[in-house]
């Protein structure tokens, strides 16, 4: 997730640019760049790192001109730097580009221009689309970016200007959104509302598969075909503060609601012919993933808890042993470690302290480091020897949740990935999960319809100042996750617990009305989990179930249930996580504290 701003009229572009982008910041701040048309030329400046860094930069060298695009980067190819920041220029400098997004056929692509004499600077993919833009110029803007596109596979939004013709803005969308900003003699683009909302309240969001080409006093709308395309455009009732959240009012609503988008972007380009494919990501040989004879995960707070799903699913998968560990204490119980060890490191920024130093301690002992992050050269991603990056977008929120489910899809890739290749699943069995895999974007859609009812109970339950949890297997590691959400921002006092372990200690706990929530999409432990409920029911608990739609036995056993829709068990914590979230969000809500700024909690951990 990238910030995108542009910029056509008579006044200087600039500092409209600059003004747009600091709205995106919360989209992308590990570099930012502007590329101005002079008059004559087209000028670019970046730099790595916050929106300041560039400023400062503008401060001593300003590009003036009255069009412009600008870009604020979260890095997805290439650590970041100055030369992979965006705007990025064809080999002539005379065509500049902002994207946000994944080129999944980049590196064809590149191998393609490269064959042609072109050259590159930068490690990003966006370069790739700047400099074919400028091999396959035409003489006309819009039909040279029309028979670019074409030749572009993912999921993109892309902002061309060119000296060529500078009287011309070009926008296109495919899956990324971007949106059209309608003034009198000046137009805007950007790829959020917030960006241009001082300057305009009408606008366009533009479709998939559309493009729209500004000059200073028109829009026009189109196909990427050429088709043209007539609609009336939005009128932005929002303040600016609601419109930063994209219409929510929180950004962990926003964040919860944006989960299908970060599933589907942390799948895109890794499977290939119905198969997982990480060659690109991770250099272990076939040999070495044979080889491998124990794997540590390890993590803090609700990467742990993805890390605890991981177990089930490398064991599952790859039948390979899985040990599950707290960061901060990893390193301290001198874990057993060979040339044989790989080693799983989860972090959301990379730079959580007590992860790092498991990392290094791991490397210390020989272990291979593999991390899951979400930020591209964070210290986690430059210190593991592979890298496979969730590519969630930043998660402003300090309770994570579209970080912790795209966790979960990188663990699942790299679950079927072993599994290919060290041969415990047909092909036949891979391509069936692989293919339940790519529905489940979809089903987390569906999923949220269900906010109204969990909205409800999570009201209902709100006055309590204790509440259990309970699941077996995949179930109890999504209950940890749970729990953890609920006390992170509500405040509740919340613990979960295996439920088989009710006998054994935890019955004592429950009395009359205590709010118990009880997982239960485990076909294989489903009966026994209706008993456990069974037994908290029979000394007064409220019980909230969740199961799997279809289901019709679980309602006979609880006060309320909640379906999710049908899945293979295996990746079931996907779609159930996604409630608890909504659950824990609004018992906040109610309580009346701070969704997003939790009290005595840091997004990012940086010390021990």
């Amino acid at each position: 997730m990238c910030g995108i701003v542009g910029y056509i009229g008579a006044k200087q572009a600039q500092n409209i640019l600059l003004e747009g982008l600091s709205k995106l910041e919360y989209r992308g701040y590990d570099s930012a760049g502007l590329a101005v048309y002079n008059g004559e030329t087209i000028s670019v400046n970046k730099a790595q790192g916050r929106l300041s860094n560039l400023e400062e930069k503008l401060a001593v060298r300003s590009l003036p001109g009255v069009l412009g695009i600008g870009h604020t980067r979260w890095a997805t190819h290439g650590k970041p730097s100055d030369e992979n920041a965006h705007p990025h220029v064809d080999s002539t400098g005379r065509f500049a580009v902002v994207h946000n997004g994944i080129i999944e056929n980049y590196i064809q692509l590149k191998e393609e221009l490269m064959a042609k004499g072109h050259t590159f600077q930068s490690e990003t993919d966006t370069e790739v689309v700047a400099k074919l833009i400028g091999d396959l110029w035409n003489g006309d803007l819009v039909s040279t970016v029309q028979a670019t596109v074409s030749r572009l596979e993912g999921a993109f939004a892309l902002g061309v200007i060119s000296e060529n013709e500078p009287d011309k803005l070009v926008a296109v969308r495919y899956a990324s959104p971007l949106v059209v900003g309608i003034g009198r003699g000046e137009n805007f683009i950007a790829s959020d509302i917030p960006a241009i909302l001082k300057h305009t309240r009408e606008v366009y969001i533009l479709e998939d598969g559309e493009m729209a080409v500004l000059t200073k006093d028109q829009v026009k709308l189109m196909k990427v075909d050429g088709t043209p395309v007539e609609r009336e455009p939005m009128h932005v009732s929002w303040d600016i503060e609601t419109a930063e959240k994209g219409g929510y009012d929180r950004f962990m609503l926003k964040e919860i609601h944006e989960q299908p988008k970060a599933i589907r972007d942390t799948l895109a380009s890794r499977i290939k012919d119905g198969l997982v494919d990480l060659s690109n990501e991770v250099a272990l040989s076939p040999e070495a993933i044979r080889n491998i004879e124990k794997i540590h995960f390890v993590a803090c707070g609700t990467a742990y808890h993805a890390g605890l799903v991981g177990k089930y699913v490398l064991e599952d998968l790859a039948r390979i042993p899985v040990e599950c560990d707290v960061a901060s204490e990893y390193r301290y119980r001198d874990p057993i470690i060979t040339d044989k060890t790989l080693v799983v490191v989860i972090s959301q920024s990379g730079e959580t302290a007590d992860t790092l130093a498991a990392l290094r301690e791991a490397k210390k002992q020989g272990a291979r480091v593999l991390a899951i992050t979400n930020v591209v050269g964070s210290s986690v991603a430059r210190e593991a020897d592979d890298v496979i990056i969730t590519w969630a977008g930043p998660e402003i929120a300090v309770a994570s949740t579209k970080a912790y489910t795209s966790q979960l899809i990188a663990i699942y890739l790299l679950g079927l990935y072993f599994a290919q290749v060290r041969g415990h699943k047909s092909e036949a069995e891979l391509k069936e999960i692989i293919s339940h895999l790519g529905q489940l974007a979809g089903l987390a859609e569906q999923v949220l319809e269900y906010e109204g009812k969990i909205a409800e109970f999570a009201r209902s339950i709100a006055d309590n100042e204790h509440l259990f949890f309970l699941g077996r297997g995949l179930d109890y590691a999504v209950a940890l996750e749970g729990s953890l959400k609920l006390k992170e921002i509500s405040y509740i006092h919340s613990e979960a617990y295996a439920a088989g372990e009710l006998k054994h200690g935890t019955l004592a706990l429950i009395e009359e009305n205590i709010p118990v929530v009880a997982l239960a999409t485990q076909s294989s432990v489903f009966d026994k989990m209706v008993s456990n409920i069974q037994e908290v029911k029979a000394r007064g608990a409220k019980v909230l179930g969740f199961a799997v739609e279809g289901d019709s036995e679980l309602q006979k056993s609880v006060d309320e249930v909640i379906t999710i829709p049908k899945t293979i068990d295996l990746l079931a914590p996907v779609l159930t996580v996604i409630p608890l979230q909504l659950f824990a969000y609004y018992a906040c809500i109610q309580r009346g504290y701070d969704v997003d700024k939790p009290r005595n909690l840091a997004k990012s951990v940086t010390v021990e």
